[in-house]
């Protein structure tokens, strides 16, 4: 490389240096004068008829009267039926599929939706498992996805 073309590259580096830097200088003195100089009535937002945020005013025919009586906060009772059917629809049926007695653990495909899900030894109520074997079982959140749990054999 000549001496003229290095001596070339580095003047047009530094005017692209010099350059980025007033650009950097002028943004920053923008933001300053935005932020304490800035028109407020620029930052209003108003809330329109649904709920919305937007920059125009609402409309005041679209106001609508609510009475704080006719306001109703509570939590739906649950009936004794109801708990009994959520209980009964958190126990599963399902085959195991493959369980590694020396490992301790294997997975249980749920009859009713064909998912396979994870089985560890210590989830495991009664003896043994074994491949084949009809169990009943729970599902829990595990780390990496649902286990299952509370696993006995029918």
């Amino acid at each position: 490389m000549g001496r003229s073309q290095q001596t070339y590259s580095k003047t047009e580096r530094e005017k692209k240096r010099l350059k980025k830097r007033e650009e950097k200088q002028k943004r920053k003195e923008a933001r300053k004068a935005n932020a304490t100089g800035g028109n407020f009535e620029d930052m209003i937002a108003y809330v329109d008829h649904n709920g919305n945020l937007t920059d125009t005013p609402p409309d005041p025919s679209m106001k609508v009267d609510v009475d704080i009586e006719d306001i109703q906060i509570s939590i739906p009772k649950t009936t004794e039926e109801d708990k009994i059917a959520a209980e009964e629809a958190k126990i599963r049926k399902g085959k195991v599929s493959f369980f590694d007695h020396s490992k301790g653990f294997g997975f249980i495909i749920d009859t009713e939706n064909q998912e396979k899900y994870f089985v560890h030894v210590s989830g495991i109520l009664e003896d043994a498992i074994d491949e084949n074997d009809k169990v009943s079982f729970e599902l829990e959140r595990g780390q990496k996805g649902m286990n299952a749990v509370q696993v006995k054999k029918i």
